[in-house]
């Protein structure tokens, strides 16, 4: 909890402001740490979806190694790319995806995603989009130096 909490106690000043930030954020992401893990199942299956669409080569040899649950992304999704990232590139993403999140359902325009969202399975959450990209980003560092 401790990923979590640590960026919004430093945007957060107040511990009572923070606390309920947190309170709410959880109440967000509860469907992340349910026993059963439908909720956390189900976002490592759009982000399989996203690198097969993406990715076919990638996701035949995911396959392969019956990796094709995109499981080893877990933690990437359940503390929001926080241990992934600095410190202040956490809080920018952060910032990116609730902007984000806060416009598409105000309806305030097309969301800035729009157009990877019409190229990839659809999600409203940015962070798997991003999880996937840093799949594949990785993928194409790794084989440029094979």
């Amino acid at each position: 909890m401790s990923d979590l909490l640590s960026p919004i106690i430093a945007v957060v000043t107040e511990d009572h402001e923070a606390f309920w930030c947190f309170v709410g954020f959880m109440r967000k992401a509860r469907h992340n740490f349910r026993l059963d893990e439908v909720g956390i199942r189900r976002q490592l299956n759009t982000v399989s979806k996203i690198i097969k669409c993406k990715d076919s080569h990638l996701y035949r040899h995911l396959e392969k190694l019956q990796a094709e649950d995109c499981f080893f992304v877990y933690r990437m999704v359940v503390v929001l790319f926080r241990r992934e990232l600095t410190f202040e590139q956490t809080i920018c993403l952060w910032e990116v995806m609730w902007a984000d999140q806060a416009a598409i359902r105000a309806g305030i325009g097309k969301s800035a995603w729009s157009r990877i969202r019409q190229r990839a399975p659809p999600t409203e959450d940015l962070l798997l989009y991003a999880i996937a990209a840093s799949v594949l980003q990785k993928r194409k560092i790794d084989h440029r130096e094979i």
